[in-house]
C-alpha cells in the first residue's frame, strides 16, 4: 500500500458521511410514509371529554377479554353480574402499531355470548381498537395490544 494523501483522506471521509446521511434520509422517509399519522383530529377536544367518557365507561361495568386462534379472533364483552354485555353496536379496527397498510375492520357476528370475526394475521405484534355501544348510547372503548405466535 501506498503513502496516504490528504485527498485519500478526504475521499474516505466524504464517502462515511454520503453513507450516513443517505441512511438517515432513508429512515426518515420510512418513518414518514409508514406512520398513519394522529391518534385524535383535535387533541384538545379531546382531552376535554377524557375525563366525563372515562366515567361513563366505568359505570357500564363492562371488561373485555379477547383471543385469536388462526382464523378467528374473539371478543367477549362482561358486565358487572358476570353476564355477557348487552352490545347495540361494535366496531374494531385492527393493524399494526407503527403502519397503516395492514389495516383492516372485521366484521364481528355475535357468536355464543361474544363476537367473532373471520380474520387471518401474520405473527407479531397486532393493535386492537375496540369501540362498543352500551343501548343507553354510552360508548365503551378500548385498545388492546394482540401478540400473534409465529
Amino acid at each position: 500500500m501506498g503513502e496516504v494523501r490528504g485527498w485519500h483522506v478526504a475521499v474516505f471521509t466524504s464517502g462515511c458521511f454520503a453513507i450516513i446521511m443517505a441512511v438517515n434520509a432513508t429512515l426518515a422517509w420510512k418513518a414518514v410514509a409508514t406512520f398513519p399519522g394522529l391518534e385524535v383530529g383535535n387533541s384538545y377536544v379531546a382531552s376535554q371529554r377524557f375525563e366525563a367518557d372515562r366515567k361513563s365507561q366505568r359505570a357500564l361495568g363492562w371488561t373485555l377479554a379477547d383471543s385469536y386462534a388462526p382464523g378467528a379472533l374473539r371478543l367477549d364483552f362482561t358486565g358487572p353480574d358476570g353476564t355477557p354485555a348487552p352490545v347495540a353496536a361494535l366496531r374494531v379496527l385492527i393493524g399494526r402499531t407503527t403502519e397503516a397498510r395492514d389495516d383492516m375492520t372485521p366484521e364481528m357476528v355475535a357468536s355464543d355470548g361474544g363476537f367473532v370475526a373471520p380474520v387471518t394475521l401474520a405473527p407479531g405484534k397486532w393493535m386492537l381498537r375496540i369501540e362498543a355501544e352500551a343501548p343507553d348510547g354510552t360508548l365503551f372503548q378500548q385498545r388492546r395490544d394482540l401478540f400473534v405466535r409465529g
